[in-house]
């Protein structure tokens, strides 16, 4: 005959055995059920969800309902709740991390948020390598982009009550040793600028793209050393490079000449200096003509961009992108510089919500 105490008392999901016990041996069991919480005129709501552990602060509350006895799920080996598994996908995506933190568990989910403001590093390999193995999932924002301190990076969630720790083995060894997601801070940048073009040196039009810098610098620890106006002779931009260099700059920007035009010298002059040239051209628009290199001075690595005219004017363009990831010493490399193409097209919308758009993703 269908006996319905043993069916409360050996019912089974997934590793865990449900079973009656009394309220007060209930501390560190998981709650096979919600519980209720009525107060006349008040509320009349869920006290404590299906799945919550059970704490020593919890026993008042639920004999004050009236909960004598509970229904609790008992553990089998090698079964993990949805809360402990869910510390483990947080330790994949922030390690021991400093720059970020979690946010209190909840039915399986913690949020990764930062701590600070910098550029979000994603190891991508690996967020897809934990994303494929299911019963888990990372959400992230897009990597290379800006962050600020309070912002979310990213949300996990482990889907089923209960895992296998097998599972959380296997997104450990997916992941590797390094955490998934990192923050480089922005670091304090000594920058010059070389203006080129004749008709600025000369005095003959107002120079009406520095100004547009300085505005885009200042949203990020810098200070403007100096400024110098070289015309268009390629040697005297190449002196002003390496002059800023040797003063201890740590941005160097080049504006203006930066066309195929025969008298667009600062491409050249720029090479003249001896730095390596990462890409002269980005497939992404407005900012077709950017030029990244990096020139070895001193013992150290300075970069130095050739800007386009566009940057003066356009809302948002190529700069926006780059200068971000400068200013954290994230490395340009030109694969990374190729693969703008996808993302690489700026719609110029009437009113622009960078970089809560599509721009450069």
């Amino acid at each position: 005959m269908y006996n319905k105490a043993d069916w409360r008392n050996n019912r089974t999901e997934k590793g865990f055995c449900m079973k009656e016990i009394r309220t007060e041996d209930a501390v560190g069991h998981i709650l096979c059920h919600d519980i209720t919480q009525i107060i006349k005129d008040e509320k009349k709501g869920v006290l404590f969800k299906k799945g919550h552990v059970v704490k020593e602060e919890d026993i008042p509350l639920l004999l004050s309902v009236g909960k004598e006895h509970l229904f609790v799920w008992e553990k089998n080996p090698g079964i993990l709740h949805e809360n402990e598994a869910a510390e483990i996908l947080y330790k994949i995506c922030a390690g021991n991390s400093s720059k970020v933190h979690g946010t209190e568990i909840k039915e399986g989910k913690i949020e990764v948020v930062s701590k600070i403001d910098g550029i979000l590093k994603i190891r991508r390999d690996a967020l897809g390598a934990v994303n494929s193995l299911g019963e888990m999932m990372i959400a992230s924002r897009h990597g290379d982009f800006p962050i600020k301190k309070g912002d979310k990076v990213a949300g996990t969630r482990i889907i089923p009550l209960v895992i296998e720790k097998e599972k959380m083995d296997a997104a450990e060894k997916a992941a590797g040793n390094l955490p998934i997601f990192d923050i480089l801070p922005y670091q304090q940048k000594k920058v010059g600028i070389v203006t080129t073009g004749s008709e600025i040196k000369k005095g003959l039009i107002q120079d009406t793209f520095t100004p547009v810098l300085r505005e885009k610098l200042s949203g990020f620890p810098t200070e403007v050393t100096g400024q110098v106006m070289p015309g268009d002779d390629k040697e005297e931009i190449t002196k002003a490079i390496l002059s800023f260099a040797d003063a201890g700059a740590d941005l160097i920007i080049c504006t203006g000449g930066m066309s195929v035009d025969p008298d667009d010298r600062t491409p050249g002059g720029i090479r003249d200096t001896g730095a390596k040239i990462v890409t002269y051209g980005a497939p992404v628009l407005p900012g077709a003509m950017l030029l990244v290199a990096y020139l070895e001075r001193n013992g150290r690595s300075i970069p130095v961009l050739g800007l386009p005219g566009c940057v003066m004017y356009a809302k948002r363009t190529v700069f926006d992108l780059i200068l971000p990831r400068v200013m954290a010493d994230d490395e340009i490399k030109a694969e990374e510089i190729a693969r703008l193409g996808e993302g690489g097209l700026c719609l110029n919308c009437p009113v622009c919500t960078f970089p809560n758009c599509g721009f450069g993703k």
